[in-house]
């Protein structure tokens, strides 16, 4: 077995026992293509045709981390997916800090926790992709203007079906 893939069926497994998401990995688009000074993301395509980022951080990233770095890479989510057996994870978290902030209210509602969720501890991530922008995976550079440069040319959008 060679190494690519190992790496992959790691992937694999990793998505289906972190995140209870079972996927089969087609074509991997970007491996391990740093996001920051200490983090990386690795972009594959499923054999159902289904784009995922998957980010691996020795730092503690938050949700809004996360949305940053896909932003930056170029590639717009369609889902942040939460941990496994934890559907609401970002409500939780986002409720959680709420209620540390405002210990009073007693009646809180969706609007007022959306910027708490983003406060939502979330490293390792998985994120399924409905597109990349303007074709290009970006990827992080110090030296290059902007901090970002491109790393590869891929183009996908994700046309929902009934």
């Amino acid at each position: 077995m060679d190494n690519a893939t190992f790496d992959q069926l790691a992937l694999e497994r990793t998505c289906k026992t972190l995140f209870g998401v079972d996927v089969e990995v087609k074509q991997v688009i970007a491996w391990r293509v740093p996001v920051n000074r200490t983090d990386h993301a690795t972009v594959f395509l499923t054999t159902k045709k289904q784009l995922y980022a998957y980010v691996e951080a020795q730092s503690r990233l938050l949700l809004s981390d996360v949305k940053k770095i896909m932003s930056r890479m170029g590639l717009k989510a369609e889902l942040y997916v939460p941990p496994k057996g934890r559907p609401r994870y970002f409500d939780e978290v986002g409720r959680k800090k709420f209620n540390e902030v405002f210990p009073g209210r007693t009646h809180v509602t969706d609007d007022d926790i959306v910027f708490y969720r983003t406060l939502a501890p979330y490293a390792p991530a998985l994120v399924q992709i409905n597109e990349v922008k303007n074709g290009v995976v970006y990827q992080f550079d110090s030296d290059a203007s902007g901090g970002w440069r491109p790393a590869i040319k891929f183009t996908y959008r994700r046309i929902r079906t009934s």
